[in-house]
């Protein structure tokens, strides 16, 4: 049972934007600031990335837990009301996110995917700046093809 009524439900949810987010502009900041040049959903690429860095041969997505449905994580929790719905919707979006990664690494691009959990929660502007510098270490010196950065925890895959 949901603790909202339908209307308020609607109204939540209709608020939540899916460009500029706060994560996104953390990020963005953070790497501006660093000297990086990027740009911003650029609708040339596929599944239009948060972030691309074309001389680095790299995209960065910046997804939010709940809406790419992320697996272990505290910040998603699947929706009690409307379960059919929810159960497609995470599963197109799921299937989404994997077809435009696998058209990156096909295309022999750099991808890195930060989840929303690396940035919230307490000591969050540490967070922040230890998300920032795995990235810029990662565009700079590491050789690794794909970056998943998510809570605590770093994981490369090749």
């Amino acid at each position: 049972m949901d603790i909202l009524s339908a209307e308020n439900r609607h109204k939540n949810m209709s608020h939540i934007r899916s460009k500029d987010t706060k994560p996104e502009k953390q990020i963005r900041s953070a790497l501006f600031k660093a000297g990086f040049r990027f740009r911003i959903y650029d609708r040339r690429y596929p599944g239009k990335p948060n972030l691309i860095l074309p001389r680095y041969y790299a995209v960065i997505f910046i997804n939010g837990c709940f809406w790419h449905a992320h697996s272990n994580c505290p910040y998603f929790v699947f929706p009690k009301s409307n379960k059919d719905f929810w159960q497609k919707k995470f599963k197109r979006n799921t299937e989404r996110d994997q077809k435009v990664l696998d058209y990156y690494r096909n295309q022999c691009w750099r991808i890195c995917v930060v989840w929303e959990c690396a940035l919230r929660g307490k000591n969050s502007k540490q967070k922040k700046e230890s998300v920032t510098e795995k990235i810029i270490h990662w565009l700079d010196y590491g050789e690794e093809d794909f970056l998943e950065i998510r809570g605590n925890k770093l994981r490369s895959l090749q």
